[in-house]
């Protein structure tokens, strides 16, 4: 995918099995990292864990213990973590927030916030605060819009871009903390909101594929970004932007 470089490195990416998860843990792998993934599936881990030559361990990130043994995982199969990517998320509850039930609100900011905080502090005191490394959460453009009936969603991202802003402040010089901001990729979990649908207005005239996105994350871990933190890079096809349309002045 790219002649970027991440041979002797090892790395942490969640919700790994399918969509953005996967295209970043293959990216990882084919730049030579050695990839631990981690998905609710026990299956679907195994056997991705199996195709990239790595490791792997299945569960639920609401679970607050999951993350130290991710990362104790990670430390005894490759005895180091330079790379954390924190991608897995849940939607839920959807539709308008007067309706939302406490507990998939809770279990939004659980999985979304709670997780990418609780796995960078064990990254930290596991490797990261000796050895330096790089974490990137997985956001989304619509965090700083209203969206329809994805309140949930959009609420609790935009408390992760702010928790990477944060993080970054802390974590340097050592660790460098980014995010990146798909808009609508074609992955299972958006099924609802891209499929049946065009791109109308986008300026590159498709929707994002999880590839798109993973090859955003590869450069942020990447050397070639060693100047960069605190930054969110969007990768959206044009979303915020549309098309403009022009139309001559009379006369012009």
């Amino acid at each position: 995918m790219t002649s970027y470089s991440l041979h002797g490195r090892a790395a942490l990416v969640t919700g790994a099995t399918k969509g953005i998860g996967l295209a970043v843990a293959r990216a990882l792998t084919e730049a030579g990292a050695r990839v631990c993934v981690t998905a609710r599936d026990s299956v679907e881990v195994r056997r991705v864990a199996r195709e990239l030559d790595g490791a792997g361990l299945p569960g639920d990130l609401a679970d607050p213990a999951l993350p130290r043994a991710l990362v104790a995982l990670a430390l005894r199969e490759f005895g180091r973590l330079d790379v954390l990517v924190n991608n897995a998320a849940v939607n839920q509850p959807l539709g308008p927030l007067m309706d939302a039930e406490p507990a998939l609100w809770a279990r939004a900011f659980a999985v979304n916030v709670g997780a990418p905080l609780r796995l960078t502090q064990c990254a930290w005191r596991g490797w990261m605060r000796e050895h330096g490394g790089a974490v990137v959460n997985v956001c989304t453009e619509g965090a700083v819009h209203v969206g329809a009936g994805v309140g949930a969603y959009s609420v609790s991202k935009a408390a992760l871009l702010r928790l990477t802003e944060q993080l970054a402040g802390e974590l340097g010089p050592g660790v460098r903390v980014n995010s990146v901001s798909p808009g609508l990729t074609r992955t299972g979990m958006a099924r609802f909101a891209w499929e049946g649908r065009t791109p109308d207005g986008l300026p590159l005239e498709r929707f994002g594929e999880p590839e798109d996105v993973a090859r955003a994350v590869l450069w942020l871990v990447s050397g070639e970004a060693d100047w960069v933190t605190g930054a969110d890079l969007l990768v959206d096809g044009g979303t915020r932007v549309r098309r403009a349309r022009v139309h001559h002045l009379p006369g012009a």
